[in-house]
């Protein structure tokens, strides 16, 4: 998966991000914006790990990331 379709449609992915770091807050979520730095660092911040660990979990994250996170619901892509 690409990062910068993720960052671009972050709206629809933070729920995404939120079952997988249940310890970021809406806050943490709303600085973040789709930055992955600001993702790794809030990882870092809220969950005690390194900052390696913390960028090996985004990656696994992003590489986790299917077509279907970034549908209306439907099924069909948004644009």
């Amino acid at each position: 998966m690409n990062w910068d379709r993720i960052e671009g449609n972050w709206k629809q992915v933070k729920g995404k991000a939120k079952e997988q770091w249940g310890k970021l807050t809406d806050d943490d979520f709303d600085v973040i914006a789709g930055k992955r730095d600001q993702l790794a660092g809030k990882i870092q911040e809220r969950y005690g790990v390194a900052k390696d660990e913390a960028e090996k979990q985004v990656s696994s994250w992003e590489r986790s990331a299917k077509d279907d996170w970034f549908t209306d619901g439907g099924g069909h892509p948004r644009h």
